[in-house]
């Protein structure tokens, strides 16, 4: 798998050495710095109120629950939009510019291409990640206690879904030479695997509820961004991103022996 990691390494320099990827992640600050301030002096009012009030809701002087849950919500509703912005060129561009057939005549086989690129993707939505980490990460100063261990389980879940956005926009990129049809195509698909698991509402049986419930990705993530750790859901989000890998290495060995 060397050659996967060179052909990552790659696309992570071309990810983070072009301007649009410091636009994007500067526009995202704006947004970020925005809400984030919103939500802190929500909760301050909310905290002080509750001196006031000793009745009120434990979650509600939560800052976890009151200010950080919104915020990876936020940033969840940006991936949606953003991944699909970092990887609709990985194969379209290639396809159109025909570059995409010189890389099918390199001694690397399809798994490598489809891992490379993945890989390179991963890597650019790891720095949005990290950007967003920073505003929790910040409230230290204002907070004398934060409960680190479910922060960076909630972050570390909601990376994995943005792992899952990235597999399934870069199999939209390998389908297409057009980055308007790819980046299209890879926002309804984002979109549309949350509302999969709405199914669990539709049906009577408790066998068809519980398959519903497994594939939902809405389940496995709100456990993670509650600070629990489970197997299950671990396996299920990277079989996820893996099933998308394997589709894409699928199309790329297609053109292969089309070539």
């Amino acid at each position: 798998m060397k050659s996967a990691f060179v052909i990552a390494k790659k696309e992570a320099r071309a990810f983070f050495t072009q301007p649009t990827f410091y636009v994007i992640a500067g526009l995202l600050t704006v947004v970020f710095s925005f809400l984030f301030i919103i939500g802190v002096t929500q909760f301050a009012q909310v905290a002080q109120s509750m001196m006031m009030q000793p009745g009120a809701p434990a979650q509600q002087g939560n800052i976890h629950y009151a200010v950080f849950l919104r915020h990876l919500s936020i940033l969840n509703l940006m991936l949606i939009f953003v991944v699909p912005a970092f990887t609709m060129k990985l194969f379209s561009e290639e396809k159109k510019m025909r570059t995409f057939d010189l890389l099918l005549t390199c001694p690397v086989n399809s798994v490598e291409i489809a891992m490379g690129k993945f890989l390179g993707a991963a890597a650019a939505v790891g720095g949005i990640v990290l950007i967003a980490l920073i505003y929790p990460v910040s409230s230290i100063i204002f907070v004398q206690k934060i409960s680190w261990a479910p922060l960076l389980i909630s972050f570390l879940g909601l990376y994995l879904v943005g792992l899952v956005y990235v597999s399934m926009n870069l199999f939209c990129s390998s389908l297409t030479e057009s980055i308007l049809i790819s980046y299209i195509m890879s926002v309804i698909l984002n979109v549309s695997i949350w509302f999969v698991g709405q199914g669990v509402e539709m049906v009577d049986g408790q066998v068809a509820r519980q398959i519903f419930e497994h594939i939902s990705l809405n389940y496995h993530l709100a456990g993670l961004v509650e600070g629990t750790i489970r197997s299950q859901s671990l396996i299920f989000l990277l079989s996820l991103s893996g099933l998308f890998i394997f589709l894409t290495e699928r199309v790329v060995e297609s053109h292969r022996w089309r070539a």
